[in-house]
């Protein structure tokens, strides 16, 4: 007898997922695709999207048809500031192109001049100034630099929303995909921001992200969903299994701070300092924070283990000492070694003295407490000031990094702080919404002291 599956393409800028869960939203099957990057138009690089359109088509085919499986749902999470546009035909008339594509600060600038200024354009959509990451300004751009493109696009998608076209043919937003740093939605008013009806962008009326259609392929009828953005889809299993208000720190080469329960706005001064908003599957904002974390620790070890003569990954042997970490602090009254002075710089130093350490563990437990500071004035920023939250969950690399745990954990002392083992977060996430449910799941706890 066939195992009845999920299916979920967890589509990220480097590895491309199908997996599939059970009933019990267990992984039972992953495949992992890599596809080589190539070029768009212009010689940038980017993702091969047409690639990845035979992959989802054929793969999908290939399921459909499994002696194993059988396949009731299908939904995509993908990461997000990317957008695809459609002719009248419904067909794709450019490469999906990359975020980190430069574009001219003459497009951007000449629209916060006409809203109030960068700053509160910036504040009302949630969105710091990112270039083309802000995905909005990219259909500005390709208005300025092919005109004889942009007259022909009739559909504007966000990427998941496009992978959910692939198959079932229906033109879709959410607002998981608008709200993550698009410049497009207006948080004040929570709805689409006026410039976007100015510039008569041809942007669907969003729908709620458990929107699904039936689809037949070769005769087997499946529910599909309308797509979700990678970010906002890690949170979903939180809200089903979390018990009280809590705060999730994705962690990796970017520290993401999520508090789905700060419903202060965001202002301009948080915006400076790296906060922006991304939308809840409950359509409210989630209000976030970054620090490049582990960009900053991968930088700080090199000056470390290149000092001591010590291989790259010797820190993992270094085992957490409370002990060592008061005395650093003591000893150090307030003194950083690694990064500049000042609230909020990241920045660090041009010259490091290591000889103020005698050996390997105490300069990397000294890194470890100034990025523990970085990192907890960050989640700071996205903390209310009547602060209701019970529960913080640190996913990703850092979870398994006891000394980091440990700083967090004694630096909200009012808070349970816990390491949360979910193996591919965001396409659960997208599991759960396309299939409707409100199961309670193992998030794999472990309490941090």
């Amino acid at each position: 007898m066939k195992e009845s599956v999920i299916a979920i393409y967890d589509i990220g800028k480097t590895n491309k997922k199908i997996i599939l869960f059970n009933e019990d939203f267990r992984v039972v099957s992953e495949i992992e695709e890599k596809f080589p990057e190539t070029i768009d138009d212009d010689g940038f690089e980017c993702d091969d999207i047409e690639r990845i359109e035979v992959w989802v088509r054929e793969s999908l085919f290939e399921m459909v048809s499994s002696n194993k499986y059988d396949i009731k749902a299908v939904n995509f999470a993908t990461y997000g500031a990317s957008l695809v546009y459609l002719d009248e035909f419904g067909k794709r008339l450019t490469p999906v192109y990359n975020y980190l594509k430069p574009i001219e600060e003459k497009i951007p600038e000449s629209l916060y001049k006409r809203h109030g200024g960068r700053d509160e354009f910036c504040r009302r959509t949630a969105s710091p100034a990112l270039g083309m990451l802000n995905s909005g300004l990219q259909p500005l751009w390709l208005k300025t630099v092919k005109p004889e493109v942009y007259a022909k696009i009739k559909h504007i998608l966000h990427f998941p929303q496009y992978i959910s076209y692939l198959i079932t043919g229906k033109i879709y937003s959410e607002h998981t995909s608008i709200g993550c740093h698009t410049a497009l939605w207006d948080f004040d008013n929570m709805n689409y921001h006026p410039w976007t009806i100015n510039h008569s962008l041809n942007l669907p009326e969003p729908v709620p992200v458990e929107t699904t259609n039936e689809v037949i392929i070769d005769g087997k009828k499946l529910i599909v969903g309308v797509g979700i953005h990678d970010s906002s889809a890690s949170l979903a299993p939180y809200f089903s299994s979390s018990k009280g208000n809590f705060l999730l720190m994705s962690t990796g080469t970017w520290c993401i701070n999520m508090n789905p329960f700060n419903t202060e706005k965001l202002t301009a001064d948080q915006l400076d300092k790296d906060c922006l908003c991304y939308m809840s599957i409950t359509r409210q904002p989630v209000k976030s924070s970054r620090l490049f974390l582990g960009h900053l620790h991968e930088a700080g070890l090199k000056i470390i283990t290149d000092h001591f003569r010590k291989a790259d990954d010797y820190y993992k042997k270094i085992k957490a000492d409370r002990k060592l970490t008061s005395s650093l602090k003591a000893r150090l009254n307030g003194k950083k070694v690694f990064f500049q002075t000042g609230p909020y710089s990241r920045d660090l130093k041009e010259y490091i003295d290591l000889y103020e350490f005698n050996t390997i563990e105490e300069a990397y437990h000294q890194l470890m407490n100034e990025l523990g500071d970085l990192t907890i004035e960050a989640v700071s920023l996205v903390l209310p000031q009547n602060d209701e939250s019970e529960n913080i969950y640190i996913t990703g690399g850092f979870s398994k990094n006891e000394l980091f745990c440990n700083i967090i954990s004694n630096a909200f002392p009012s808070k349970m702080v816990f390491t949360s083992e979910i193996a591919n977060g965001s396409a659960l996430g997208a599991a759960l919404v396309v299939s409707g449910s409100q199961s309670s799941l193992n998030l794999g706890l472990t309490r941090c002291r």
